[in-house]
């Protein structure tokens, strides 16, 4: 498993290995603005998984996932966790939660 020191760091490499859509998440689904494609959880699985805590900030952290579609689209989520972390549905938590 890669591991990377920054976000930035792991968002460029990943941009470099094809995963070059930048997802959102909303309650039930990812969004991707371009092209504008809305992802409900089967029709994704996330290929990796990387978390980064903020340096002079607990409140800072992130957790990075690498996703690719079931028809072959790639790319990446960054959400915050603890108490900014997004608010989504039971369906879309279990899809994201990390095992």
């Amino acid at each position: 498993m890669q591991s990377y020191d920054t976000l930035v760091e792991a968002l460029d490499d990943l941009t470099k290995k094809g995963y070059t859509h930048d997802f959102n998440i909303a309650d039930d689904c990812l969004i991707c603005h371009t092209p504008n494609v809305q992802l409900r959880p089967e029709q994704f699985h996330i290929v990796d998984v990387f978390r980064f805590e903020g340096m002079s900030n607990p409140d800072d952290s992130s957790i990075l996932y690498a996703i690719e579609s079931t028809d072959g689209m790639k790319g990446t989520l960054v959400s915050a966790y603890g108490a900014y972390a997004d608010e989504v549905s039971n369906e879309m938590m279990e899809k994201l939660k990390i095992h």
